[in-house]
């Protein structure tokens, strides 16, 4: 899903409890360039609107970065 709206993404995930909601996101991307990290979050957010709003993902720790 990530990939869709960002698609040179480099996306990781871990689940951290097993269960499939309580997710760990790792995301590089060069388009976080030049944007704040409040901004870098909103866009991996809006790929995965769906699953937040139906609590197909309960909890979303997330690391968004640029390649280096």
């Amino acid at each position: 899903m990530i990939q869709q709206e960002i698609p040179d993404a480099q996306v990781s995930v871990e689940d951290l409890n097993g269960g499939g909601d309580h997710l760990q996101v790792n995301v590089i991307s060069k388009a976080f360039k030049g944007l704040p990290l409040v901004k870098q979050h909103q866009l991996v957010y809006q790929a995965l609107k769906e699953e937040l709003a139906n609590d197909a993902i309960h909890a979303l720790a997330l690391s968004t970065s640029q390649p280096s």
